[in-house]
């Protein structure tokens, strides 16, 4: 029999799938993973839908999906991060993603296939009587058409001929957001040369949209110890670096010959 991508999920085989320490609750339909998660959060916890309705993304950008079409949750972590690391963390979560989906990253936290997104990534933070914990919303296209599909330069993995098993793909993913805060919370520079190794943005002429209507020309060079674009916008202005929570969106455009 076919596999069918878009098969309810269920509950006791995300469990397995997650294995412990984690507690998998799985909802029909909720409005967003991360707001069931925020209204009582534990220490890892994952919230799963089949259908989210009003998902957002960074900056509260929509993120809506067709029912049974994407691996949708939120987990929730304990870091046991200084808070000088937690910027950090939706690279590593988009690192998880880039390595279970052979996809890509453009900085800081989008994953892309063939330069098309395939996935939104949504970091929140949310204080408890025993210290901060993370919520870390992942929303993965998995098998849309493309007509399906919110915005031009969206994908899927199903139209990116990747695997779209949802389940299967919660095991990897999962797995992958807990190793990478291990090494993130043992080794920052391990983490960020990780990264490195699947940034596309890296080497290319980028646009960096800033808050306050201004743009940033120039090269993406590197990564600071922190996760922050490096961009040497040229000889009158040098190396810019700009921070995660100050950039409205990053455009890769073609490399800059060497």
């Amino acid at each position: 029999m076919a596999h069918d991508p878009r098969a309810r999920l269920d509950q006791d085989a995300l469990q397995a799938a997650a294995g412990p320490p984690w507690t998998v609750r799985l909802y029909d339909a909720v409005d967003s993973t991360n707001a069931v998660a925020a209204s009582a959060p534990e220490r890892n916890l994952v919230v799963v839908t089949d259908h989210q309705q009003a998902g957002r993304g960074r900056l509260d950008r929509e993120w809506v999906t067709p029912r049974g079409a994407a691996l949708t949750f939120t987990a929730v972590i304990d870091p046991s991060l200084e808070d000088q690391w937690w910027p950090l963390i939706p690279l590593a979560t988009g690192l998880a993603v880039g390595q279970a989906t052979g996809a890509v990253l453009k900085w800081p936290n989008d994953v892309l296939i063939e330069g098309r997104k395939v996935c939104g990534i949504l970091i929140e933070r949310v204080h408890t009587r025993t210290g901060p914990l993370a919520l870390i919303g992942v929303g993965i296209n998995v098998s849309q058409s493309q007509e399906e599909l919110p915005v031009e330069n969206a994908t899927s993995l199903l139209l990116s001929d990747r695997p779209t098993d949802r389940t299967e793909l919660f095991r990897e993913v999962l797995a992958g957001i807990r190793a990478n805060l291990e090494v993130l919370a043992a080794s920052p520079h391990s983490l960020m040369t990780r990264y490195r190794t699947l940034c596309s943005t890296l080497g290319q002429q980028v646009r960096v949209e800033l808050p306050h209507g201004e743009s940033l020309v120039g090269r993406a060079v590197d990564l600071d110890a922190h996760g922050r674009l490096m961009v040497d916008a040229g000889v009158e202005t040098g190396v810019v670096t700009v921070a995660a929570g100050d950039v409205v969106h990053v455009r890769p455009a073609n490399p800059i010959d060497q």
